[in-house]
């Protein structure tokens, strides 16, 4: 499947991020058909929950390219992630990716977690 690739992404990811997913992306030996796959889904203590991780194009994604990186995500999840950053934080009291999403009325303690 072969879709346009859209330069002005609704997300952002920081440097952090980036480096991160760039590490993990070379670690797992993916194909050039794969990128990253950012979503929501139901479920979670606050209603919904974020989808990050390594995948192929499906019907109805969008594809943007942040820095090299594709980043494939479902047009009807761009309402709840527009403006939303991406971090990933390596420090002693936490360790993983963080998601900064001004669309969340709420979130949960685990910060995958959220409602609008």
């Amino acid at each position: 499947m072969i879709a346009e690739i859209k330069t002005s992404a609704p997300v952002t990811l920081t440097d952090g991020a980036k480096k991160e997913i760039i590490k993990l992306m070379s670690q797992q030996e993916l194909g050039e058909d794969f990128g990253l796959r950012l979503g929501v889904e139901g479920g979670g203590c606050s209603g919904m929950n974020y989808i990050l991780g390594f995948d192929q194009i499906k019907e109805g994604d969008s594809t943007y390219e942040i820095d090299n990186i594709k980043v494939f995500m479902n047009k009807a999840h761009g309402l709840y992630l527009v403006g939303m950053e991406v971090d990933f934080q390596n420090g002693l009291n936490a360790r993983g990716f963080v998601f900064k999403n001004p669309n969340a009325a709420s979130t949960c303690g685990c910060g995958t977690s959220f409602s609008v």
